[in-house]
């Protein structure tokens, strides 16, 4: 048996304003479309802001549903609404933020792995790495691409 290390590369902030401003102005989308969630069951508000290489900003909020699982996270609504509006323009960054009790939760949240697959086929499609900011109240974590946070992935090799 051989043991190996993934290692993955992830930047800390403590605060919004350590951030570039580009980067500011999409994790408050991200904060205002959380705000805007439908969350009736889970009341978990989780908002994504999608930078688009044109400069466009797609945001996008969870969507709860009674007849669980038919709902869908914030990320895929924010990545289908983008790559439907704008099928040939790659995502070059993201920003995700949750809310609960309204009021941004302390630690970042990250994506679900559906999210993350989905988040993959989005930035392996264009060839084009997504910056992904994950935003808590007690710091933000980004990370340059999403191989970083799903490493051991299901892509086109198989």
């Amino acid at each position: 048996m051989k043991k190996q290390h993934i290692d993955i590369e992830v930047e800390s902030y403590n605060n919004i304003t350590e951030l570039p401003a580009d980067e500011q102005e999409l994790v408050k989308l991200a904060e205002e479309a959380a705000k805007n969630a439908y969350a009736k069951y889970s009341h978990f508000f989780v908002g994504a802001a999608v930078k688009l290489a044109n400069g466009e900003i797609i945001t996008g909020n969870n969507q709860e549903n009674n007849a669980y699982p038919s709902g869908l996270c914030a990320e895929r609504v924010a990545l289908f609404y983008a790559n439907a509006k704008y099928p040939d323009v790659p995502v070059t960054k993201m920003a995700i933020v949750a809310i609960y009790k309204d009021d941004i939760l302390q630690e970042p949240v990250a994506p679900c792995g559906a999210c993350r697959q989905v988040m993959l086929e989005t930035e392996v499609r264009f060839d084009t790495p997504i910056r992904t900011i994950l935003v808590g109240k007690s710091k933000i974590l980004a990370m340059n691409d999403i191989k970083s946070m799903l490493p051991l992935s299901f892509n086109f090799d198989f």
